[in-house]
């Protein structure tokens, strides 16, 4: 090969790679709230499962970023590993579109694909049209890519030394490992796919040799997955495990056709003059008939992984300390799909959940502590009070990671509300410490309190127990449950200048002493922060409901 043909073929490649992204990720922009509850609401029918899979995969041209979504949401408890097996399998037969899309050569028309589209990007303010511009610019510039790399590649087919290499390659081990480290190289069993693809349209490569290949390349697409994996939690580390099982069952089933069966004369057959289409259509073959004779027994797979995947003591019990649970860093999450932030928003989430509980099992404490001088509970409550406040460290520091990543100003402000929820818990938790803070100073000063003063301690417990309990609502109607939150804080403000009040009388009757109104006022005061604070969250709620929508 000349340098000309060794520029060409790597600008092609360039042009390949990079058309698949935007390609990608514009499909994702596009229809990233639609696959998200799609995936969030998937039943446990395997067939609706796989359908889904297959879908969104489909739709956004990555079954990498596809089996990472269902990483993250194994991670983040949304999700069960028996439902991401059927998402897996679909994954697997979504991903061949690619190569399909390829094997019909629409090279002549790409440039104008890419005119249209590169001007919707450059030209049009509406972001959903400049979504749709980006998925088309994104069509022309692969196929132009392609195109390049397959003229380059050309003069291949006549050099001895390559022509010996391919030899080697019809050896199934060989060809399988080829295939497994490019594409773990790339991380993309679709741009793979497509360059060996170019390869067989230059005429340099057969079928017989790019079979073995194409099921390395399954294999190595797992890559991905695997690196989504590191530092979640077991179940999510098996579902890696799971799709690894899935492409290495398929390709020991498929190389043992290809060597003792006519496959791949069959598949020949049906296009003879045309090895792209050949390649594409055992690369759908391979998937769909893995997923048929894997779906009988797809329960197994779960159970399997389990066994070889044991949860650790500590991550059963719970009991390993102070740790974030479902947050998936960014950094091991695919960079090329902007479906990133959907992972990361559904772990924290789950962690800003995780966080709201210890704050209200704290407020709920705090006035037991406050009335009866329970050390035990107090001591509890200060736990507690460590553990959020290690919490909302985590989720902020994470937070500002995840939003460098994020591609969207819809995106951004989630992330923003999210930032505001934590620290709005956060202080719910202070106040609680504050309330429990003042049993040292009653047992220290022998203060005690009224029967009408210890019967709306008593109600003040409850409305903050039921206000704790609306916010760890999953509503059905986001607007009507902020309504309710509203009163509810409304009703926590009219409480607290009726109790001062009381108090004043009381004072006034000589029913309370001045220390003991001091703190009964200053537990007042805490009180209507709670409600002040709960409100905020609402706010912030209602703002990423009405984002995630749009």
């Amino acid at each position: 090969m000349s340098l000309t043909n060794i520029m060409g073929l790597l600008g092609g490649l360039a042009l390949f790679l990079y058309g698949m992204q935007m390609m990608s990720n514009g499909l994702e922009l596009a229809a990233r709230n639609q696959m998200r509850d799609i995936m969030k609401k998937i039943t446990s029918n395997r067939i609706i499962g796989v359908l889904t899979g297959a879908l969104i995969t489909a739709v956004i041209q990555s079954s990498s970023a596809t089996t990472v979504m269902v990483v993250g949401f194994v991670n983040s408890g949304i999700m069960t590993l028996e439902q991401a097996t059927w998402i897996i399998m679909g994954a697997n037969i979504g991903t061949t579109i690619t190569g399909q899309l390829i094997a019909l050569d629409v090279g002549a028309i790409a440039p104008l694909f890419a005119f249209i589209g590169v001007a919707a990007v450059v030209f049009q303010k509406n972001e959903k049209l400049k979504h749709f511009g980006e998925i088309l610019a994104g069509l022309g510039v692969l196929f132009i890519g392609m195109t390049m790399m397959s003229s380059s590649m050309e003069p291949l087919a006549n050099q001895p030394a390559f022509i010996n290499i391919l030899a080697k390659v019809q050896n199934p081990i060989v060809g399988i490992l080829m295939g497994m480290i490019f594409t773990a190289i790339i991380q993309s069993s679709s741009a793979s796919v497509g360059i060996l693809q170019a390869l067989a349209a230059s005429g340099v490569i057969g079928l017989n040799s790019a079979a073995f290949i194409l099921f390395g390349q399954n294999i190595g697409t797992c890559i991905t997955a695997l690196l989504a994996s590191i530092g979640t939690t077991t179940n999510a580390k098996r579902t890696t495990l799971i799709h690894i099982m899935f492409n290495v069952f398929g390709t020991i089933i498929f190389t043992i056709l290809c060597l003792v069966t006519p496959l791949i004369s069959i598949i020949q057959s049906i296009t003879p003059t045309a090895v792209p289409s050949q390649i594409a259509n055992l690369h759908t073959l391979f998937n769909i008939v893995t997923t048929l004779l894997l779906l009988p027994v797809g329960t197994m797979l779960p159970k399997i992984a389990s066994l070889i995947l044991r949860e650790s003591k500590n991550e059963a019990s719970g009991e390993n300390g102070m740790s974030v649970k479902y947050l998936l860093d960014p950094k091991n999450v695919h960079t090329e799909t902007t479906m990133i932030s959907v992972i990361c928003i559904e772990g924290i989430r789950n962690e800003i959940l995780r966080m709201t509980e210890m704050a209200k099992e704290n407020i709920h404490d705090s006035f037991d502590v406050f009335m009866h001088g329970d050390i035990k509970k107090y001591e509890k409550v200060e736990n507690r009070e460590e553990y959020v406040d290690f919490l909302n460290k985590e989720i902020s520091r994470y937070i500002t990671n995840a939003i460098t990543h994020e591609a969207t100003k819809a995106g951004s402000q989630i992330f923003n509300s999210f930032y505001t929820i934590t620290s709005n818990i956060e202080r719910i938790s202070d106040h609680a410490i504050n309330i429990a803070g003042y049993s040292k100073m009653i047992e220290e000063k022998n203060i005690s309190f009224s029967d009408n003063a210890n019967n709306e301690i008593d109600e003040i417990k409850d409305i903050c127990d039921k206000t704790m309990d609306m916010l760890l609502q999953k509503p059905d109607n986001i607007i009507k449950w902020h309504e309710n939150v509203i009163c509810m804080e409304q009703k926590i403000d009219d409480m607290t200048v009726q109790f001062r009040n009381n108090m004043y009388e009381r004072i006034q009757k000589g029913l309370c002493t001045d220390e003991g109104s001091i703190l009964f006022s200053e537990m007042l005061t805490d009180f209507e922060r709670v409600g002040d604070h709960a409100l905020n969250i609402s706010n912030e709620m209602l703002k990423i409901t009405m984002k995630e929508i749009v």
